[in-house]
């Protein structure tokens, strides 16, 4: 039977997200960012322009640093995606997201997860990088509130942290 009338019917989708394997029953065109948010619970991402230019909706899938809305999930299928949910350790948060905290890197917080996760690409691409390389790594993503450079100190701190643990 198909679960929309004329189209595409719903299909079974199997990812990992955040380490554990999800099966959702989804349109095949539907937005990742769509099924993270409704059908997992996943909240973090945000939709900021729908249209893959603010980066709010960032998500690592398979290592590589992805804006969720321009992802159908369907090509998620077997891939394995980390969340700004994800990114944390129990109650114990991650580098960057104590850093953003700590220099005021978040603000209104639309952008701060995609923000933290393309810095985490970042730092897992270049442990040491300089300011003008941290400013490339977050290029993709917009911010309204910070005017970017508690932004940057934030990464700058993450990594001399991560340099000195």
């Amino acid at each position: 039977m198909n679960d929309s009338g004329p189209g595409p019917a719903k299909v079974e989708i199997s990812f990992a997200v955040n380490g554990e394997t999800k099966t959702v029953r989804s349109y095949p065109m539907e937005r990742l960012l769509d099924v993270l948010r409704r059908d997992l619970g996943l909240t973090g991402a945000k939709e900021g322009c729908g249209e893959g230019e603010c980066g709010s909706c960032a998500v690592l899938m398979d290592g590589m640093l992805v804006n969720s809305c321009l992802v159908p999930v369907l090509q998620a299928e077997a891939s394995s995606i980390v969340t700004i949910e994800g990114l944390s350790d129990g109650e114990t948060l991650h580098i960057l997201q104590q850093t953003f905290i700590d220099c005021g890197g978040a603000q209104c917080g639309i952008c701060t997860p995609g923000m933290i996760l393309a810095a985490s690409h970042l730092l897992n691409q270049n442990a040491d990088p300089t300011v003008e390389e941290i400013r490339e790594g977050l290029a993709g993503n917009l911010c309204r509130c910070t005017g970017y450079s508690q932004i940057v100190e934030a990464v700058a701190e993450a990594a001399r942290r991560r340099m000195s643990a």
